[in-house]
């Protein structure tokens, strides 16, 4: 058994070799990565659904119009496929880009398209659940990665994203 003062210690790390369980950078080591991400990942998302919107107005003449019996859907459809395409291709939104942070996976890699495609099935049903998407909120500003349910769910972490040499 270990002594009680040990166990912060090995917060975050596995108790087998006291290695840590991610690969991202640590919060208590390198809090510069996590300064500001819960209000950058909130302007990201007004960026993105303006974008949505945006999108969707633009493919309305295309329906004849009768996308607005539907306009919903369509946002979700179009929502849907924005970010699975703009994780996958830059672990970021435009939204994300603009506000300067990225989705990193559990070994510090930019998202693949399978794990956009999770991240964002995570997003749908957090959103289609408000319970859901308040703990989500709750979590990204009290965890010490900031990261949402579905980011804990996946080992994701937002980040500042790290200057380019």
């Amino acid at each position: 058994m270990l002594p009680p003062n040990t166990l912060p210690a090995l917060a975050g790390r596995n108790p087998f070799t006291g290695h840590p369980m991610t690969r991202t950078p640590d919060p208590d080591d390198q809090p510069q990565f996590y300064d500001g991400v819960p209000t950058k990942r909130l302007l990201a998302w007004l960026v993105d659904m303006v974008l949505i919107i945006g999108a969707c107005l633009l493919l309305l003449p295309f329906t004849a119009f009768t996308g607005l019996f539907f306009f919903p859907l369509m946002m979700l459809v179009v929502g849907y496929a924005y970010r699975v395409v703009t994780l996958a291709n830059g672990s970021a939104t435009l939204g994300m880009r603009l506000m300067a942070i990225e989705l990193r996976d559990a070994r510090d890699r930019p998202l693949d398209l399978g794990m956009a495609v999770l991240h964002t099935s995570g997003y749908a049903v957090s959103w289609s659940m408000p319970f859901l998407q308040l703990a989500s909120v709750v979590l990204m500003c009290t965890t010490a990665r900031r990261q949402g349910l579905t980011d804990l769910l996946l080992g994701t972490v937002a980040l500042n994203r790290r200057a380019r040499s």
